[in-house]
């Protein structure tokens, strides 16, 4: 089975206890304290690999950790700093909190590394305490605390067009005609267990990535089949290839079964339900060339079946979409189709589908356990935050950044301060006061 998602738990390395020694020689007898500090915990690193393509790695480890700091010794000896976990994942991993589902990091576009949690910082040795006053201190410092976080690893294919259809409509047949993909293709039901990706040379320099999204059937929104398993690769999508089997070999309607597969993407999510679409009208050299009599009219003539190629045409051209009846067999009608895919690439847009970060596990509990006060200033008429974790949230956090308004705003709700605010009674266009910064509430 293709291994597109996974639920691990990451943490970061321990840092290491400060050391608590006295300088003991032969000939200095009231040496000072000379215990060294700890050293810094590894982090949790994620990597693009572009050797890898599935997560596969992830399915039967469910536990990741980093290496802890070593504790300090005598004679100002520092600790080994841990080493750093790095986890390989393919491009286009999409990591989420997965209590939340919020966003962590979206590794496509231009993010090839990124720290989801930082080791702990090393402890302090006692020959940082001593003082006039205190010139044996017995005190080190510990080290700081693991972090740990559970996240929900999803890979979405980076593709700019994706094959859809139901099986054995021939997408398969299709992607190796017009790229270099090879995947299987049989006669069979489900052949296509695995999303394959092939680039598709247009010459000049030009081409496109198209990927063959497995096949879906009726219910593959609520998970019937392995429809749900894929559906999330259509995502990053900009156009689809609608293939359906035009000559009805498996005994279907071509027509019921572009409805039904439209179905399913709506019932999956907007975004995907209104992608464009190009209707690839396949196996269309295995149309009869003589049309088939279905019935006798009254004047006893016989009834011909309307030409499927015909018939599909004139109801999607009332809805706008373009139908290009081919065959990925022979190649008939190929050429026109890639030129109709790649001149509606050229009008579109080419940055990546990239989804935002909403939730950061490393700075969230960088200051999880500080306390903090919301308080209204009747004098000023105004609510005042303050407080160690309020402080802290400032220091982390760039207020004039999308990113930074985005992750502060989920600190409040988060934090349970909206909560309090309205319990003290806050009103739309209040002023909200910390740390020299001021700021209008709206709900």
């Amino acid at each position: 089975m293709f291994a597109d998602r996974a639920r691990i738990i990451l943490i970061s390395g321990k840092g290491g206890d400060g050391h608590v020694s006295f300088r003991r020689e032969k000939y200095v007898p009231d040496g000072g304290p000379d215990g060294g500090d700890g050293g810094r915990g590894g982090d949790v690193i994620l990597k693009v690999d572009n050797g890898v393509n599935t997560l596969a790695d992830y399915r039967h480890k469910r536990k990741f950790a980093a290496s802890p700091g070593q504790d300090g010794g005598k004679r100002n000896c520092r600790g080994k700093d841990g080493e750093d976990l790095i986890l390989k994942v393919p491009k286009g991993t999409l990591v989420k909190d997965a209590e939340s589902g919020r966003v962590i990091i979206d590794m496509s576009g231009n993010c090839t590394e990124y720290k989801i949690l930082s080791g702990g910082k090393g402890g302090l040795g006692n020959q940082h305490y001593a003082t006039s006053t205190m010139q044996a201190p017995k005190y080190a410092q510990p080290g700081q605390p693991a972090k740990q976080a559970e996240v929900q690893l999803e890979l979405k294919l980076i593709a700019d067009v994706g094959l859809v259809g139901y099986p054995s409509v021939g997408k398969s047949s299709l992607l190796r005609r017009i790229s270099n993909a090879k995947p299987e293709v049989a006669d069979y039901h489900f052949t296509t267990l695995t999303p394959h990706l092939g680039v598709v040379d247009m010459g000049d320099g030009n081409s496109f990535v198209a990927a063959d999204i497995p096949g879906l059937i009726e219910g593959a929104a609520e998970g019937a089949g392995l429809g749900l398993e894929f559906l999330r690769h259509i995502e990053r999508n900009k156009l689809l290839i609608h293939v359906v089997d035009i000559a009805g070999t498996e005994g279907r309607d071509p027509l019921e079964d572009y409805r039904s597969i439209n179905a399913e993407l709506a019932k999956y999510g907007e975004k995907v339900a209104s992608l464009p679409q190009i209707v690839a009208a396949n196996k269309c050299d295995l149309i009869p060339e003589e049309p088939e009599a279905v019935d006798i009219d009254d004047a006893g003539e016989l009834i011909y079946a309307p030409d499927p190629v015909e018939r599909l045409k004139e109801v999607l051209s009332a809805e706008g979409v373009e139908l290009y009846p081919i065959s990925a067999v022979s190649g008939e009608g190929v050429p026109e189709l890639l030129a109709a895919v790649w001149k509606k690439l050229s009008e579109m847009p080419r940055e990546e589908t990239i989804f935002k970060t909403e939730y950061d596990p490393d700075s969230a509990q960088a200051f999880a356990n500080e306390p903090f006060t919301v308080e209204y200033d009747e004098k000023n008429d105004e609510y005042v935050l303050e407080g160690p974790r309020i402080e802290k949230m400032l220091g982390y956090t760039n207020l004039d950044s999308e990113k930074g308004f985005v992750f502060f705003q989920n600190f409040l709700k988060d934090t349970g301060i909206l909560e309090q605010l309205e319990e003290l009674g806050i009103q739309d266009g209040d002023t909200v006061r910390m740390y020299g910064f001021s700021f209008d509430y709206y709900k």
